[in-house]
């Protein structure tokens, strides 16, 4: 007899009738329970340019303001962080992570990455592969409980990510660097 909140995925129409299709782990729900929080984005203010979920433990999302003057962060935070406590309640305890979505895939990523600070961002467009460097104090912070930060990060950029120490960094770039060779280093070859 309780009151369930869930997503309508499909309504199909079977011999039986009707058959209604919910979900409370598909990330739309997310954006509906953010929806009907958050006024500015009712109001088309605020958008949620993209949700990843881990329903039950984590979720990011990346919002983006259409009016300079509204921090979409913060309107979705809400006043001493009512608003994103009222959905972390309805999820049982999920965490919600909200960053500022951005147009640049670098900025993107190392926002997606928080709260691990990243040093460097070296994009393969062709692959669609981010390779993100970072301090050793920041790589657990970046990796997160259980991989799920940098799994996250990965579902909410769609970007493949591969996270280095700076250490590690710099031994791939000497490998890199001796690797190389001149067609005129080469012996016989003209």
């Amino acid at each position: 007899g309780s009151a369930v909140r869930a997503f309508i995925i499909e309504v199909l129409d079977n011999a039986k009738g009707p058959q209604i299709i919910l979900s409370r782990s598909h990330p739309e729900f997310l954006k509906a329970l953010f929806a009907q929080e958050v006024p500015e984005i009712q109001e088309d203010i605020v958008e949620i340019k993209a949700v990843a979920r881990e329903p039950g433990t984590r979720s990011k999302i990346a919002v983006v303001s259409r009016d300079e003057r509204v921090d979409p962060i913060g309107s979705c935070v809400g006043m001493k962080g009512s608003r994103v406590q009222a959905v972390t309640h309805e999820l049982k305890g999920e965490r919600v992570d909200i960053v500022l979505w951005s147009p640049d895939p670098i900025q993107l990523i190392s926002r997606a990455l928080s709260p691990a600070e990243v040093s460097q961002v070296q994009l393969d467009e062709n692959r669609g592969e981010a390779t993100v460097v970072v301090t050793e104090d920041q790589l657990s912070k970046a990796i997160g409980k259980e991989g799920k930060n940098v799994r996250l990060a990965a579902k909410l950029t769609e970007w493949k990510i591969d996270l280095i120490s700076a250490r590690e960094h710099g031994i791939r770039q000497r490998v890199a660097d001796e690797m190389k060779m001149s067609l005129s280093d080469l012996p016989d070859v003209s």
